[in-house]
């Protein structure tokens, strides 16, 4: 070996759940090593909002949210049902208070209360919350960052398409940075440019793991254990073909780290796996580059599939409109890619208060064969390849409920989710309205003025959701149920608590931190 480190607790990977374990880890008097594979920290939390959803937490109460635990994690397990295990489920929502708890010891830490309904509102409120049960960190000045200065993952308009940061860290970039310097009061230790490859096992137990650190063979080895929380395979197109993950690793919203490697280190060691063909979908704004932009918000217009069909409640929530992409039609007609059509009464871009990525001018995507403009609707059925009749007959029948304030196909603008995208989404994002609210559904804005408008949309993700099974401490299981010894995982390198649903916006970095938590927690017991 060119080069060995040694520590009591090795942490993979540097995004918000990771580094909750480093915290937490050297908090309890353990000696913590973070190694990351890329040459910046943060990973696919960088790209994110930032939202964490831990319900009945002490800052959600601040904020005078009126929350239970409780009813929380009864609308957990209504959404996932029985498709994860009950103790797994109970795991990440009972201690996401004490999650937040520890992590405001720290002086850079304070979570703040933010309004972001739960996805499944339509199963009624209670469980889910009409008001939502997220929060956020404040933004960090890049000034404060000290010995991290330069070394956050960018935020995904500069890291994939190349805007320019801002001077502070906002969203999940401002968790990261903040999570980073609670660290370093810790006396974390870190390593970039780290990539594990291959987990090291001694008399059955996990002691360490090899890794490639910046062109050096290493050996690190860990005393009490490692926890992998490395992000998962969605930028890994040969692992997406071999488990069958639809979409593509280009259209991925995920960062470069998710390649899968300590997934793979995992199942070599004979770690078992669940949820290998699953992501955390979402609608794509196909962009000139081939990457998508995360739509997170429709406020206008329709999507359609080649059929010239709706097919889902466009303004409801991304995962939900995502897995109906996936799904395709029962007739065999496919939905992606769809198209999102709208009028001249919205003006010539997509009409959304939320996408991932600055939107750039009509003209440009156009020149991509990205997006079309037509006199009328037939015009642009030709240009987009779509059927023009049954594109005429959905819009017909759409204008239709704009009318009577009832979408009868899709329920579009009956929960407080479709409510708050159409009346308040656009002032939490600090822009001018979108578009005119309709009336009487604030969600149905009627397709009646040329010219006519579409934008191609793809079947992004946010990352994998299949990984590596764990029990209610995060210890990696094998096949039969027992536990690899000193091996634990969490986030997208750990098969996901919420199985095939999505429940709340911030759940993958909430439950990421959780299960870093218990490891970092179990780890310190032992």
């Amino acid at each position: 070996m060119d080069q060995d480190f040694e520590c009591d607790v090795l942490i993979v990977g540097s995004g918000g759940g990771a580094l909750t374990g480093a915290f937490v880890a050297a908090s309890e008097g353990l000696d913590v090593l973070v190694v990351e594979s890329t040459d910046r920290f943060g990973g696919t939390t960088c790209y994110s909002g930032g939202a964490v959803w831990l319900p009945g937490n002490q800052a959600s109460a601040r904020g005078g949210l009126d929350d239970t635990n409780d009813v929380a994690l009864d609308y957990f397990q209504k959404v996932v049902g029985d498709r994860t295990p009950a103790d797994l489920q109970r795991a990440f929502v009972r201690n996401g208070p004490a999650v937040v708890e520890y992590l405001e010891r720290s002086r850079h830490i304070d979570f703040f209360w933010f309004a972001f309904p739960d996805y499944y509102g339509d199963i009624g409120c209670p469980p889910a919350h009409p008001r939502g049960r997220d929060i956020l960190t404040a933004p960090l000045p890049a000034s404060e960052l000290g010995e991290f200065a330069g070394k956050v993952r960018s935020g995904m308009p500069a890291d994939i398409s190349g805007f320019p940061e801002p001077d502070f860290l906002g969203g999940g970039r401002g968790l990261v940075g903040r999570l980073l310097l609670a660290c370093s009061d810790a006396d974390v230790r870190f390593l970039l440019n780290c990539e594990m490859d291959t987990l090291i096992v001694e008399d059955g137990r996990v002691v360490g793991a090899e890794a490639d650190n910046d062109g050096r063979r290493t050996m690190i080895r860990a005393r009490k254990g490692v926890l992998i929380a490395a992000g998962g395979f969605e930028r890994n197109q040969a692992m997406r073909d071999e488990f069958g993950v639809a979409g593509s690793a280009e259209w991925s919203c995920g960062a470069p780290g998710g390649t899968g490697k300590a997934i793979r280190a995992g199942m070599e060691i004979g770690a078992a796996t669940d949820l290998m063909s699953e992501c955390w979908w979402m609608p794509g704004l196909t962009q000139p580059n081939g990457r998508t932009g995360f739509i997170a918000a429709v406020n206008g217009g329709i999507i359609v599939n080649a059929a010239g069909e709706r097919f889902g409640n466009e303004t409801g929530p991304y995962d939900r409109f995502g897995r109906k992409m996936r799904a395709g039609d029962a007739t065999g007609v496919d939905h992606v890619p769809a198209w999102w059509i709208w009028d001249a009464s919205l003006g010539p871009s997509v009409p959304s208060a939320a996408i991932s990525m600055p939107v750039l001018d009509f003209e440009t995507y156009e020149r991509a064969g990205l997006w079309r403009k037509g006199a009328t609707l037939a015009e642009l059925a030709g240009k987009i390849g779509v059927d023009a009749d049954g594109l005429e007959r959905t819009v017909t029948r759409f204008n239709d409920y704009c009318q009577t304030g009832v979408d009868a196909d899709f329920h579009r603008g009956e929960t407080p989710y479709d409510i708050y995208i159409a009346r308040e989404l656009s002032a939490v994002m600090g822009r001018d309205p979108v578009n005119p609210v309709g009336t009487p559904n604030p969600c149905l804005i009627p397709i009646k003025s040329g010219p006519f408008y579409a934008a191609k949309v793809g079947l992004g993700d946010l990352g994998s959701k299949g990984g590596l099974k764990t029990d209610a401490n995060a210890r990696v299981l094998r096949p039969d149920g027992s536990v690899i010894p000193g091996l634990y995982a969490a986030g997208d390198t750990m098969a996901a608590a919420s199985g095939e649903a999505y429940p709340a916006p911030g759940t993958p970095i909430g439950s990421s931190m959780v299960f870093s938590y218990l490891a970092a927690m179990d780890i310190a017991r032992e």
